[in-house]
């Protein structure tokens, strides 16, 4: 069987783009106390393999007890665990499912294909539920939440699992989490700093399960090789959770909102249309998608990576993370070349 490509931002085959719309990642960073951190971890050394002072500093910061923290090498490979386990725990049946949000990130498809789960929509009929909040590649609320599966007080044996991604949780600059903290503590949380920290190039993540879900835990870690952190992945995770960071990010917020707006204003001065969005990246579509790969490979070629959201069930649009001023002006410049070509028909 041919491996299917799996579509990301970020760099490609062409290097690093001078001007890297294409991921989310908090372009404030990075993150001065959380790389000075990374930097100064001790590669010479294994990390504790229990990871015990991690474990307890990650549970502390969300206020749970440690036997409910899962650390993993980065959100994609917890995805690829967790649905591993649920396919290890519903046995050799036919019609085991996931369920998917409509639009959404491809490791939780692939890693169902991967584990022969299939897909639905329906929660009611699924072994394993996925949700992001703030979603992507629209940054917006979560509005399919199961019915049912948030009732029970604590987690069953016999329910399927629901895993809520925070990665833009941290990047949210305005509305609120549609779940309050009782139902927060009834769904798995997904959490890679990362992104939020400006250092996407460490891989690091951890997820807090449901109260009740000790058991859960202790069977993901059974699954996890020893070590799925580094020195680096630890000492980022570490300076997660310490008051400066934190702090930095806060302010942060604030500098983004101010560059979101700025970038809609040129986007629609474009015209283009942007959807609405939560998070410090949103989605938009030109006036026209006539040449739309060709003013992709044009604005690539200017140094310019913008994410389309195919892959993600939402053709003919792009998802733009918010990039400082500097980056704007750049595409809003390209852009008007792009135009200007295809109006003589050179992208034709």
């Amino acid at each position: 069987m041919t491996p299917q490509l799996r579509v990301h931002g970020g760099p490609d085959a062409f290097g690093v783009p001078r001007f890297d719309f294409s991921t989310n990642s908090n372009a404030c960073g990075p993150c001065p106390g959380a790389l000075a951190a990374v930097q100064q971890a001790d590669a010479t050394r294994y990390p504790d393999s229990s990871f015990t002072a991690l474990r307890a500093e990650l549970a502390a910061f969300h206020g749970v007890d440690s036997a409910r923290v899962v650390l993993a090498g980065s959100a994609s490979e917890f995805i690829f665990r967790i649905t591993a386990w649920v396919a290890q725990r519903s046995g050799p049946k036919r019609g085991r499912k996931v369920c998917l949000p409509v639009h959404g990130f491809g490791d939780y498809t692939q890693a169902a294909q991967a584990w022969g789960l299939g897909l639905t929509r329906d929660a009611t009929k699924a072994q394993l539920v996925w949700a992001c909040e703030p979603s992507s590649p629209l940054g917006g609320a979560h509005t399919d939440w199961p019915e049912g599966v948030l009732d029970a007080s604590t987690a069953q044996d016999d329910q399927a699992p629901v895993v809520l991604d925070c990665a833009y949780a941290p990047l949210r600059l305005d509305g609120a989490s549609s779940l309050d903290a009782v139902r927060l503590s009834r769904v798995w949380q997904l959490w890679s700093p990362n992104k939020s920290m400006g250092l996407t190039g460490v891989r690091a993540a951890y997820a807090v399960a449901p109260a009740g879900g000790e058991d859960a835990v202790q069977a993901l870690d059974a699954l996890a090789p020893s070590w799925p952190l580094g020195a680096h992945g630890e000492a980022l995770l570490q300076a997660w959770v310490q008051p400066e960071v934190q702090n930095w990010l806060t302010e942060s917020l604030h500098t983004l909102r101010r560059w979101k707006a700025m970038q809609i204003d040129m986007l629609q001065g474009q015209g283009w249309t942007c959807l609405p969005s939560e998070a410090n990246f949103f989605c938009a579509r030109p006036q026209a998608t006539e040449g739309w790969d060709a003013m992709l490979e044009h604005l690539r070629t200017a140094g310019i990576k913008l994410r389309d959201t195919a892959s993600f069930g939402l053709p003919g649009h792009v998802r733009l993370g918010v990039l400082p001023p500097v980056a704007q002006d750049a595409l809003k410049m390209a852009l008007q070349s792009s135009n200007a070509t295809t109006a003589t028909g050179g992208l034709a």
